[in-house]
């Protein structure tokens, strides 16, 4: 006979493991839902810099280093070629305008200038000849024209007479003829022999207004060509030092090659290499400052060259009011240039941060100061100080400017 057995009641021991796996299966989702899931890092807080976010006034100006330069260079570059004969001056001389400084010498100018004022001689020559046989022309032309006027009128005398007989009766009219055609063929004569002398003194006039052209393009000529002989001597185009000089004696200088450069030294600029990132900040005119054994200098933009080399393009500025004393050529000032008026705006110091972020965020203290969160900002401008904070932080709030190379993808920092 089966004996039937009376079922346990409660929760028996095998169905423990079943109920811890749903409690852990429930801690898990509820940590899913619930739970923070940002990824820490424990960092040591004495080798962080932390920085104050405050409000104040935001100076917007770039710090650059500039070289003095002379207010302006001359280059030195000869109009003619030749052989450099002597070298009279030496680099950093100081140099009067007008002052030779190389003197060259050309042989084949010296043929021209030999050839020209042969030619010029010759022409003078044959120009007086021309003249002397135009002067001599022109006697016999009045000489004729002389013999021709007492022809006439001593044919208009005779047809006179003749035509006075005639009228007597006395002659025949034949021979009365023969005396009035005489006399009408000497004055066509007469008349022929005036216009062959005007268009003869025409003629004359301008063959010898174009001998004396000539003659005068000729002295020209001989003129340039000693101007030119004279180019072979370099000299200086104004007051200043000579900078540079690369000639050496017998070298061969080719026309307008550079061989030197003058300084001006009557006043000086600053010549300086700013990031592309400010090419369109940068205007003509912007006011400068920098400091000097203790004294401020001001300065202004006087020219952007709009070409960008290596990302830097060149800044050149010129003084306002008093320049240092003993300033030279090739020292470095370090100089403030201002872009823009200064406002009121939230501020961060410049750090190392930047460079891992590109501004984009940054870790922000909790207010006790043992943890640091990742949040995001928006950086505006900057200058050699501050950032300025467009938004995403307060005043009074306290950040992580350090370097954040070793901080990965962490979200949340515990100082310790």
């Amino acid at each position: 006979m089966d004996i039937q057995l009376e079922k346990k009641k409660g929760i028996q021991k095998k169905h423990i493991p079943y109920l811890i796996g749903g409690g852990v299966f429930l801690l898990l989702v509820l940590w899913i839902i619930f739970g923070n899931h940002a990824s820490t890092l424990k960092v040591e807080a004495r080798n962080l810099s932390i920085g104050n976010v405050t409000k104040e006034m935001f100076n917007d100006f770039i710090r650059v280093d500039g070289q003095v330069q002379p207010i302006s260079i001359i280059q030195l570059s000869p109009q003619e070629g030749g052989i450099v004969e002597e070298r009279l001056v030496e680099e950093g001389a100081t140099v009067k305008k007008g002052d030779v400084i190389v003197r060259l010498s050309n042989s084949n100018m010296d043929l021209q200038i030999l050839n020209a004022e042969a030619e010029l001689a010759e022409k003078q020559n044959f120009l007086r000849n021309t003249q002397v046989t135009m002067e001599q022309d022109k006697l016999n032309n009045r000489t004729e024209k002389l013999q021709l006027d007492l022809d006439v009128t001593r044919k208009f005398r005779t047809y006179q007479q003749q035509e006075q007989l005639y009228k007597e009766n006395l002659i025949a009219k034949e021979e009365y003829l023969q005396a009035k055609e005489d006399y009408d063929l000497a004055k066509q004569k007469q008349q022929l022999v005036i216009e062959r002398l005007r268009q003869d003194s025409i003629y004359r006039s301008v063959q010898m207004d174009q001998l004396e052209d000539n003659l005068d393009n000729m002295r020209r000529n001989v003129l340039l060509i000693r101007e030119r002989k004279e180019h072979l001597n370099i000299r200086s185009q104004i007051d200043g030092e000579l900078g540079l000089l690369d000639v050496v004696l017998g070298q061969n200088i080719s026309q307008g090659q550079k061989i030197g450069q003058i300084n001006d030294l009557s006043d000086f600029k600053i010549e300086a290499l700013l990031d592309e990132h400010y090419i369109d900040r940068v205007k003509s005119g912007l006011p400068a400052t920098f400091e000097r054994q203790g004294a401020n200098y001001q300065l202004k933009v006087r020219k952007v060259f709009p070409e960008v080399r290596d990302g830097k393009f060149r800044t050149d500025f010129v003084f306002v009011g008093e320049r240092p004393g003993n300033i030279r050529s090739g020292q470095t000032y370090y100089i403030n240039l201002e872009l823009g008026q200064p406002t009121e705006s939230i501020l961060i110091p410049r750090g190392t941060f930047f460079q891992n972020t590109g501004g984009n965020w940054i870790f922000v203290l909790d207010k006790d100061g043992k943890k640091a969160y990742r949040r995001k900002i928006k950086i505006g401008r900057q200058n050699p100080q501050y950032y300025e904070v467009l938004d995403g932080l307060e005043p009074g709030e306290r950040v992580i400017i350090s370097g954040y190379e070793s901080y990965k993808d962490n979200e949340i920092l515990i100082l310790q």
